[in-house]
């Protein structure tokens, strides 16, 4: 009996007995995982909350009631279960459902999330004006252990202990969160998953007290009045009770009945903050992410039966793995360099720098402030960190990229992963924004390759200039170009004329070189001449070449993966302004201003007229006298 295709919503929840919900709950997996063989995505965190989100939405009546996911990449099964089974198989590709919740997908959806540690701020955020409005609901928090370790999660729990407002933080306990999860809280956690043990021994200690004859049942008395102190000196939930939480569990996550129960008695009993504490296993119900939930966190396409990705025929290699190799290389050489990732030694390319330098290599956990802010110090007193991080994650922390870093001129080298259109994952995970916020800070040098040997270069460079320097490069496979095995410096602020011509010049920065030179060939085969330039640097910018070749053409086109408001384009702009240079029109191709959705990556770029066709175009109507 298939019972998920009679779910229609949360409601038919609530007449399924325990044994239709395990029913459910494993024809709930099956659809997972095939979907994302097919498609991508996030598998292991999402197989591991699946009973717990089928309790949730038995006890809580959404969307009256509020659940907000921290990250969102384990909200799968919510997403089903809210009206959206039907085009499940649409998950993550163009026009489909996304990735994460979304509040203009689903009124299910309470809060749209993508990166991690916002629950509990949003959630109180929620409970306040429930209050205020004098209305009855309840409000609910999903967060993962991993996320435990953000800032922000526990600047909420700070602020919601001391509120004592009626709120539900659920901790979702599974010892990770992308990669193994690091730090003190980590360590803490550990200890709470002995709590049979505490029980024991609250059982011993008073079974021993009330023997001893004479003064055991004055001393059990004294016990019992202190038991808060002794229950928190054993079991280290004492934290967040502490908080001004009351801490509940920890319970067997994959335990319907338990999970019901309790958040049945939570949702009925208590007035206050309550921190329930589940234990989940990432991955269940699928071997091959059992074994390995790290590489099954996110993943593209798969055979089910095998667990193996399937395969590429490219040989070319990703950026990511050519950042790995040159800092590996430049590592060897130079014995100052240390590295520094925020939960994502894989993702980032430093599981291998990690292995073969493990005294210099620095996980600390999902923390992108103190990452940079710790990299700073390390500069400080002559290291050379390097903070390798998602673009799309960097923007957490920018203002230790000024205050702590750039005011400083310290010689710390961001780099700056998936920049760009990232595809699939969306609009939370583009980072799309780095160039604009980058730019305009003192001191800073930004870098952005045309190809997988420049970036090697930029690598070397960045780390041998003595100031605050960030390398942009895009997700993906690199350009298939010849990898010189030496190292060359780049002069600062110097850029690359490619070819010259005297009708356009196009003046591209990353990964709109490629697309440049395929305009420019294009363009010649109709005797429209254009000089192409590789800027190499957003800042700085290489004023001369660009003034010179603003003197000798009727048009200049820029061309970025990134936002245009600010960004690399409109510092040309500011230049060509800045030294009186009017009268050459600038036409600038980048991401508009507006949020850009999922679909494959070359789906968007072309959406975004990121691509030799929009350059070809832009050139030709301004050469025919029809640019508008």
């Amino acid at each position: 009996m298939n019972i998920l295709e009679q779910i229609k919503s949360p409601a038919d929840l609530k007449y399924l007995s325990t044994g239709q919900m395990q029913t459910l709950a494993a024809q709930i997996r099956e659809l997972i995982i095939k979907t994302v063989a097919q498609n991508g995505g996030h598998l292991a965190p999402c197989l591991g909350t699946v009973e717990l989100t089928l309790a949730l939405h038995k006890v809580f009546a959404c969307p009256r009631d509020k659940i907000v996911w921290d990250v969102g990449h384990q909200a799968y099964t919510h997403k089903i279960l809210t009206g959206r089974r039907e085009n499940f198989s649409t998950l993550r590709q163009k026009d489909g459902i996304t990735g994460f919740p979304n509040r203009f997908e689903s009124i299910y959806d309470a809060f749209g999330v993508g990166h991690a540690s916002t629950s509990i701020s949003a959630a109180l955020g929620m409970a306040v004006a429930r209050d205020l409005n004098h209305e009855n609901y309840n409000v609910v928090a999903i967060i993962g252990d991993g996320a435990l370790t953000g800032g922000e999660a526990l600047e909420g729990l700070n602020n919601a202990g001391i509120s004592k407002r009626k709120l539900i933080v659920i901790l979702n306990d599974n010892e990770m969160s992308i990669a193994q999860n690091v730090g003190a809280l980590s360590e803490y956690l550990s200890l709470i998953r002995i709590d049979e043990k505490y029980r024991r021994a609250k059982k011993d200690v008073h079974r021993i007290l009330s023997s001893i004859p004479g003064i055991g049942s004055s001393v059990l008395k004294t016990a019992n009045y202190v038991k808060d102190g002794f229950r928190n000196a054993i079991v280290p939930g004492g934290f967040f009770e502490a908080l001004g939480f009351t801490y509940v569990g920890p319970l067997d996550g994959h335990n319907i009945d338990d999970l019901v129960n309790a958040l049945e008695k939570i949702k009925l009993n208590m007035d206050g903050p309550v921190l329930l504490h589940v234990q989940t296993k990432k991955g269940k119900g699928y071997l091959p992410a059992e074994r390995h939930p790290d590489k099954f966190h996110g993943v593209g396409k798969f055979d089910i039966a095998t667990g193996k990705p399937l395969a590429s025929d490219s040989i070319v290699p990703t950026y990511t793995a050519v950042f790995s190799q040159a800092l590996v290389d430049l590592a060897a050489q130079n014995r100052n360099i240390t590295a520094i990732t925020a939960a994502m030694p894989s993702g980032t390319g430093l599981q291998k720098f990690a292995q073969i330098f493990p005294e210099r290599f620095f996980d600390v956990g999902i923390a992108e402030e103190h990452a940079v802010t710790f990299a700073a110090g390390q500069a400080s007193v002559g290291k050379k960190p390097v903070v390798a991080i998602y673009s799309t994650f960097s923007q957490r922390a920018y203002d230790q990229i000024i205050h702590d870093v750039a005011l400083q001129n310290l010689p710390v080298v961001l780099c700056l992963d998936r920049a760009g259109l990232v595809g699939e994952d969306g609009p939370t995970h583009h980072g799309v924004f780095d160039m604009a916020y980058l730019r305009q800070i003192p001191n800073m040098v930004c870098m952005a390759p045309k190809d997988e040997n420049e970036l090697r270069q930029m690598l070397y460079s960045a780390l041998t200039y003595s100031c605050p320097c960030a390398i942009r490069y895009p997700r993906g496979r690199a350009c298939g170009v010849p990898m010189q095995e030496e190292f060359t410096l780049l002069e600062k602020g110097k850029g690359e004329l490619l070819s010259v011509g005297d009708d356009a010049a196009i003046i591209a920065v990353g990964s709109m070189v490629q697309e440049a030179v395929k305009a420019k060939d294009e363009l010649l085969k109709e005797h429209i001449h254009c000089s192409v330039i590789n800027a190499r640097f957003v800042k700085p910018l290489d004023g001369s070449l660009i003034l010179n070749a603003a003197r000798k053409v009727k048009c200049i086109v820029t061309v970025e993966e990134g936002a245009l408001a600010g960004g690399f384009g409109s510092a040309v702009l500011e230049l060509l302004a800045d030294n009186h240079i009017y009268n050459v029109p600038v036409i600038r191709i980048g991401i508009k201003d507006k949020f850009i959705e999922q679909g494959t990556r070359q789906e968007i770029l072309d959406e975004c007229d990121l691509n030799s066709k929009s350059i070809i175009n832009a050139v030709k109507n301004f050469i025919n006298g029809s640019d508008k």
